[in-house]
């Protein structure tokens, strides 16, 4: 029935203009964004899933960079155990001398000096091997009794890092002398089992680093595998965003065009009454 009150028909293609401008303005957030999932209406399921990735990828980020510290701090107190081996090699040169018949006590005088300036430098670099203000070598810090560097995504994925103390006192070097005969043999034998100590400790701070280096390239495949994943959740599929906003553009083109006809009915009813 033909009415001028009530356009049934302009109501039903705004409602129809409306849908589909809601339709193809999420097609363009989608597409703004890059994302799938804009709101939580788009794939509540999804979101869900998504934020949890998102937050594991990012703490693993943050476990690689740990990792990293770790290798370095490893690294630092190899060196300055390097150095302190090389020193304690030089000790056994001069002590081996001074424990030689061919030298005299005069002699032996000279090459304590030396032995007991050594003694210092091993000290002073066991002091001096630092990591971000912390003395690695020496026994002061939290790494002498163990260290737990988070290496995933939870508390529990954790390596422990311990460093030895390889300052005089802890090797039994910090009394030696090799001014006498028998002070150069007594020497020897200290000097022989502080190399061991040390080369001891290298040992472990190398099998540690090793493991962090595979922990590290672990943490990369998880965070390369995670990223994928969660880019087949979140990630928008441009090409068919695309084709749905084309298609709710000739929507809306459509029902603009049926609001104006209908709103042409009213004024064609009109010219009834003329």
């Amino acid at each position: 029935m033909p009415v001028i009150s009530t356009n049934t028909a302009a109501n039903s293609a705004v409602r129809y203009l409306n849908l589909n401008a809601a339709e193809e303005s999420k097609s363009l957030s989608k597409l703004a964004s890059g994302s799938r999932i804009t709101q939580a209406s788009d794939d509540a399921a999804g979101l869900a899933i998504s934020t949890k990735i998102s937050s594991d990828v990012s703490t693993l980020q943050q476990a690689a960079t740990n990792a990293s510290h770790g290798v370095s701090i490893l690294q630092t107190a190899d060196g300055g155990a390097s150095n302190i081996s090389d020193i304690l090699v030089r000790m056994k040169s001069l002590a081996t001398e001074a424990a030689s018949g061919t030298v005299t006590d005069t002699e032996r005088a000279y090459i304590d000096a030396e032995f007991s300036q050594l003694i210092d430098q091993v000290d002073t670099i066991a002091t001096g091997t630092r990591y971000n203000g912390v003395s690695l070598l020496d026994g002061s810090s939290d790494f002498a009794a163990g260290t737990d560097i988070v290496v995933g995504s939870d508390a529990s994925d954790s390596i422990t890092v311990q460093i030895d103390a390889l300052d005089a006192t802890t090797l039994a070097i910090a009394s030696l002398t090799v001014d006498s005969q028998a002070s150069a043999e007594t020497s020897l034998t200290a000097l022989t089992a502080a190399i061991d100590t040390v080369s001891s400790a290298r040992a472990n701070i190398g099998a540690l680093e090793s493991r962090f280096e595979f922990t590290s390239n672990s943490i990369a495949s998880s965070i390369e595998n995670l990223s994928a994943a969660n880019s087949a959740i979140a990630d928008v599929d441009v090409a068919t965003e695309e084709a749905s906003l084309a298609s709710s553009q000739v929507k809306v083109q459509a029902a603009v065009a049926a609001a104006s006809q209908a709103n042409q009915m009213t004024q064609d009813l009109l010219k009834l009454m003329q």
